[in-house]
C-alpha cells in the first residue's frame, strides 16, 4: 500500500467531525479516517524538549518532512527500529539530561526544577487540609434524668513528623429542654490516648476498657478502667496469645451483661517452629534464652492476605477482668479463623461468633484468599460455650451429662452471616448476609438482613428459622431505596420500641441513616431525604441519634436528631456545636467559593441483553467553581469496582478542586448503592462498559458546556487506576495528563501474584469465572486477561502519567505499575513513578499520603497549565 497524503478536503471533513462530536465519536472518527495511513513518526527538537509528532496523533506532517520519491520507504521492522533508535531513544536522552540536570542543581531526584515553587505552596496548602481533624466512633451513656446524658466522642488527627495518627477522647454533657433543643457542653480541652489500639466503654458506662497491643515480644495489656482510678491491669503474655484483632472486621470485644468478663479475638499463640543446634536438629526444642540454638520457619502458612500478611489466626478467648485470668474457647478449629463475638442473652452457649473457612480454592480446597475489602468470603455464625461457665457447670448437676458443650453453626444453609446483634429483649438474633456477593463471586454487592428468633429456654439444636427482614433489591423504582449496603453496625444499635434498628448504608451517591424494624421489615431513611449531603449514625441517645454530616465542598459536622414521631419514624436535626477550632481562612473561602451537584448520567446504546437495573441512569458528582467552563477538569475514579465514591467530604479531592479545578466523581455501573442488577452487570464486561461509563459521563458535561473538553485530567487507584490506564489508551486524545494509584495494568501479571486471583476470573468472565478459577490459569485465560488488560492498549498512549505504588501491595503488588511505566517510558511517554517502600494498597501512611497526593497536584498543574 502506497503513501497516503490527505488532501484538504479530507482534512475539513475530519476537523468539522471532530469539532461537533463526542468524546467516543471523535476516537471512532479518527480511527475509521487515520486507518488508511501509514503511521510515521517524527522528531522535532526544540530547545530541551522532544516531542513525537505522527498522523495518528493528528499532527499532520508537512509534504517536506516525508522521505523524497528517489528514496524507498523504510516499512514493518525497519520502520519500527527506526522510531526506536531515532525518535525514542532521543526522548529517553533528553529526560535523563534533564533529570541529571536537576540533580545538579540540588534537587531531589526527579523533581522538576521548573516546578519547585509550585512545590512549596502546594504542600503549604495541603498541610492546612491535613490539620484538620476526623471523627471517629461515638458513645452515649443514660443517667437517671431523662433530660441529661454523656457522649464520648473519638477524633484523630495527621501527625506528619510522626508518621501517624493521634488519637483523642472529647467528652461532653447534653442536656435536653422541653422545646426539643439540645445542648452540648463540652470538655475544654481532649484527651490523648496514645498507644492504645481500641477504646471499649461496658455497656453502663461505668467501665472502660483500654487494649495495648504490643509491636514486639512484650504481653499485651488490658486497662480496666472505673470512675475515678485504674480497676485492674492484665498483661497476658505471647504465649497464651498474641495482639487483639481492632481491625473492626475481625475485631469482636464485647462485655458481657453483668460487666465481669469480656470475650475477645486475638492472634492465637505462636506455633512451634523447628529448633536446630551444633548437633543438627533439637528434638527438645529449646527456650527463648537459649543462645546456643536457632529457630528455623517450619511449613509456611496461608494469610487473610492484604493487611493480614504478618498476623496470625484470630481466635476466640474470654478473661475474667477481675481475677485477669484468660482462657480460651475450645473445639473450634484451625481452619476457622473467627471474629465479631457477642454475648448471648440467655443459653448454654453463651458466644455467638462469625467464622470464616479457608477452604476458598478452587473447588474448595484449602487457600485463604485476601478478605480485606472481600466480602465474597463464606463465614457463618457460631455458638458456643462460655469458658468459664462451662468449666463451673462440669461438675454440677447430672442432667448436663447428655449436653455437647461443641460449637454449633447457627446460618448452615446461608452462604454469609456476619454483624450480629441480639435484640434488647433477647427476642432476636439480628445479621447481615452478603450472600450475593459469595455466590456471585464479585468481591462486594448487595447486601441482605435477616433474623433468628432465639430459644427462650437458651437450648440450641441447630435447627433454627432464618427470616428474611431485608431482602436483596434487584432494580429499585426511581428515587426509592436501592438495597442495603452496610459497613458496620453500631454495638447497641436500637431505639427504645424493641425491634428498630439504626444503621448507615449507601442511597445512590449518598451515605444515609436508615431505620429497619426486623419484625415488621420496614425500612425508612432517617436522614433529611433532601439532602445530597453523605450522612453517618455516631451513636444513639435512647430515641435520638448523634449524626455527622458532610458533603466535598463541606467539612464535617456533627448533629443531634430528636425523634419528632415514633410513628411516623420523623426526626428533627440540630446542629451542635464543637471545640474544634475553625480551619484557616484560606480553607474556608475555597470551599465556600465551590458547589457540587448530582448528576443522573442516562448510559449510552443500552444493549437489550441488559438486565433492567442495568439500564438505569448511573450518578456522577460535580464539583466546580464558577465559571466551571474556564478551568480545568479532573474526572476522578474510585476501585473497587464494587465499591462507591459518597458525597462525603475528602481532604484529598477538597486538596485537587482547591488547585482550581473541576471534579468529575464517577460512580458508574457496578457501583454500590444502585440496586444488584446494576451492580452484576459489570463482572465480564470491566475494561468496556466501565470505560464507557466514565466517557460517557465526560460526553455529558462537555456537551452542556459546564467543562473544557481540551484540559481533562484523570486519576484513580485500585480498579479506578485500571480505568485511568485504560482510559488513556482507549481515548488517547482526550486526556491531558493522568495519575494512578497502584492500578491494575495487566492481568496476566496480577493473577499470579495477588492475593485474590478469583477477582481476576470474576470480573473478567462474571459469575462463570468462580468455576474457572485456578491457580493454573489456561492459555485461554491469559489471553483473556491480557485483551481486557489496559496494557494491551499501550502503543496508543499519549498521555504524560504519574504512578504512585506501595512496595508492599499484595492486593496489587507492585510489578503491575511497574511494568506499564517501563513500557511507557520504552514507547517515549512521559511517566513519573514514586514507590512508597512502607505502604500496603491504600498508600494510607499519613507521610505517603501527603507526597502522594502533593505529586498529583503538582503533576496536573504542570501538565494542564500549558
Amino acid at each position: 500500500m502506497g503513501l497516503w497524503h490527505p488532501c484538504p478536503e479530507d482534512c475539513d471533513e475530519f476537523h468539522d467531525k471532530i469539532r461537533g462530536s463526542t468524546v467516543k465519536q471523535r476516537i471512532y472518527a479518527k480511527r475509521s479516517l487515520i486507518q488508511p495511513m501509514v503511521v510515521l513518526t517524527t522528531t522535532f527538537i526544540s530547545g530541551a524538549k522532544f516531542r513525537c509528532h505522527s498522523i495518528a496523533a493528528v499532527n499532520l506532517l508537512p509534504v517536506s518532512a516525508f522521505p523524497s520519491p528517489a528514496r524507498a520507504l523504510p516499512r514493518g521492522p525497519l520502520l519500527r527500529q527506526r522510531i526506536s533508535k531515532v525518535s525514542l531513544h532521543s526522548i529517553a536522552m533528553a529526560t535523563a539530561q534533564a533529570s541529571e540536570a536537576a540533580a545538579d542543581e540540588g534537587l531531589p531526584l526527579g523533581m522538576d526544577g521548573t516546578m519547585v515553587d509550585e512545590y512549596a505552596s502546594q504542600s503549604k496548602l495541603l498541610q492546612e487540609f491535613v490539620k484538620i481533624p476526623s471523627f471517629g466512633k461515638a458513645w452515649i451513656f443514660n443517667s437517671k434524668d431523662e433530660n441529661t446524658s454523656r457522649a464520648v466522642v473519638s477524633i484523630s488527627q495527621s501527625d506528619l513528623l510522626g508518621n501517624k495518627r493521634r488519637k483523642f477522647l472529647l467528652n461532653s454533657h447534653i442536656s435536653k429542654s422541653a422545646s426539643k433543643s439540645v445542648n452540648f457542653q463540652w470538655s475544654p480541652f481532649p484527651t490523648e490516648i496514645s498507644g492504645v489500639s481500641a477504646v471499649i466503654p461496658s455497656p453502663s458506662g461505668e467501665k472502660l476498657l483500654l487494649v495495648r497491643n504490643s509491636e514486639d515480644d512484650s504481653p499485651t495489656k488490658l486497662e480496666i478502667w472505673g470512675p475515678c482510678q485504674l480497676e485492674n491491669e492484665i498483661h497476658i503474655a505471647k504465649s497464651v496469645h498474641g495482639s487483639l484483632y481492632t481491625d473492626e472486621w475481625f475485631e469482636g470485644i464485647s462485655w458481657n451483661k453483668d460487666e465481669t468478663f469480656i470475650a475477645y479475638v486475638a492472634e492465637e499463640p505462636p506455633q512451634p517452629k523447628p529448633v536446630f543446634n551444633d548437633y543438627g536438629f533439637n528434638k527438645e526444642g529449646s527456650s527463648e534464652k537459649d543462645c546456643k540454638s536457632w529457630k528455623g520457619q517450619g511449613d509456611w502458612e496461608e494469610t487473610w492476605g492484604e493487611t493480614y500478611s504478618k498476623k496470625r489466626i484470630p481466635a476466640l478467648f474470654v478473661v475474667n477482668i477481675s481475677s485477669g485470668q484468660v482462657r480460651p474457647v475450645k473445639g473450634i478449629p484451625r481452619s476457622l479463623s473467627v471474629g465479631q463475638v457477642i454475648w448471648a442473652p440467655s443459653s448454654s452457649c453463651g458466644l455467638v461468633f462469625v467464622a470464616w473457612s479457608s477452604d476458598n480454592g478452587f473447588q474448595e480446597t484449602p487457600r485463604k484468599l485476601g478478605i480485606k475489602y472481600c466480602y465474597n468470603r463464606p463465614c457463618a455464625l457460631y455458638a458456643a460455650p462460655d469458658p468459664f461457665r462451662e468449666e463451673t457447670e462440669k461438675p454440677s448437676a447430672e442432667g448436663n451429662k447428655g449436653e455437647t458443650t461443641t460449637m454449633i453453626k447457627l446460618t448452615a444453609h446461608l452462604s454469609s452471616a456476619f454483624f450480629p446483634r441480639f435484640s434488647p429483649d433477647g427476642k432476636y438474633l439480628v445479621f447481615v448476609s452478603a450472600k450475593s456477593a459469595v455466590d456471585s463471586g464479585a468481591h462486594n454487592a448487595t447486601n441482605s438482613m435477616h433474623r433468628i428468633e432465639w430459644p427462650t429456654d437458651g437450648k440450641l439444636d441447630g435447627s433454627l428459622g432464618i427470616v428474611d427482614v431485608v431482602p436483596i433489591v434487584m432494580c429499585p423504582k426511581d428515587n426509592c431505596f436501592p438495597g442495603l449496603y452496610c459497613f458496620g453496625l453500631l454495638r447497641d444499635p436500637w431505639l427504645t420500641d424493641g425491634p428498630t434498628m439504626i444503621l448507615s448504608s449507601v442511597w445512590g451517591s449518598r451515605e444515609v441513616i436508615l431505620s429497619v424494624n426486623v419484625v415488621s421489615c420496614e425500612v425508612l431513611r432517617v436522614s433529611p431525604q433532601d439532602s445530597d449531603y453523605s450522612w453517618n449514625v455516631l451513636a444513639l441517645d435512647k430515641n435520638n441519634i448523634l449524626a455527622v454530616s458532610s458533603s466535598l465542598i463541606t467539612l464535617p459536622q456533627i448533629y443531634y436528631g430528636i425523634m419528632v414521631s415514633q410513628t411516623e419514624s420523623h426526626w428533627e436535626w440540630q446542629e451542635v456545636s464543637t471545640p474544634f477550632p475553625k480551619p484557616s481562612d484560606e480553607i474556608s473561602s475555597i470551599l465556600a467559593e465551590h458547589k457540587f451537584s448530582i448528576i443522573k448520567i442516562p448510559i449510552s446504546n443500552p444493549s437489550d441483553k441488559l438486565a433492567l437495573g442495568a439500564k438505569l441512569p448511573f450518578e456522577a458528582m460535580f464539583v466546580s467553581h464558577k465559571d466551571s467552563a474556564s478551568n480545568p477538569t479532573i474526572v476522578v475514579l474510585h476501585g473497587g469496582p464494587h465499591s462507591v465514591y459518597p458525597s462525603s467530604y475528602s481532604k484529598s479531592l477538597a486538596f485537587l478542586f482547591s488547585q482550581g479545578y473541576n471534579l468529575l466523581v464517577v460512580n458508574y455501573r457496578g457501583s454500590l448503592g444502585f440496586g444488584e442488577e446494576a451492580l452484576q452487570s459489570l463482572p465480564g464486561n470491566i475494561g468496556s462498559q466501565d470505560v464507557n461509563d466514565v466517557l460517557t459521563a465526560l460526553d455529558f458535561v462537555i456537551k452542556r458546556g459546564l467543562i473544557d473538553p481540551s484540559r481533562v485530567a484523570v486519576v484513580g487507584g485500585s480498579h479506578g487506576g485500571f480505568l485511568t490506564t485504560h482510559l488513556i489508551g482507549q481515548a488517547p486524545d482526550t486526556f491531558v495528563a493522568a495519575a494512578a494509584r497502584n492500578p491494575v495494568c495487566n492481568l496476566q501479571l496480577m493473577v499470579g501474584t495477588t492475593d485474590i486471583p478469583d477477582w481476576c476470573f470474576v470480573e473478567i468472565y462474571g459469575k462463570d469465572g468462580k468455576k474457572y478459577f485456578s491457580e493454573s490459569p489456561s492459555v485461554d485465560d491469559l489471553c483473556q486477561f491480557h485483551q481486557k488488560s489496559p496494557i494491551s492498549h499501550i502503543s496508543k498512549v499519549k498521555t504524560p502519567t504519574l504512578f504512585l505504588l506501595g512496595a508492599l501491595d499484595l492486593r496489587v503488588p507492585v510489578s503491575n505499575g511497574l511494568q506499564y511505566a517501563r513500557a511507557l517510558k520504552e514507547r517515549g511517554i512521559e511517566s513519573k513513578t514514586i514507590v512508597f517502600p512502607e505502604d500496603i494498597h491504600g498508600i494510607d501512611k499519613p507521610q505517603s499520603d501527603f507526597e502522594s497526593f502533593l505529586n498529583i497536584g503538582v503533576w496536573f498543574k504542570k501538565h494542564m497549565s500549558k
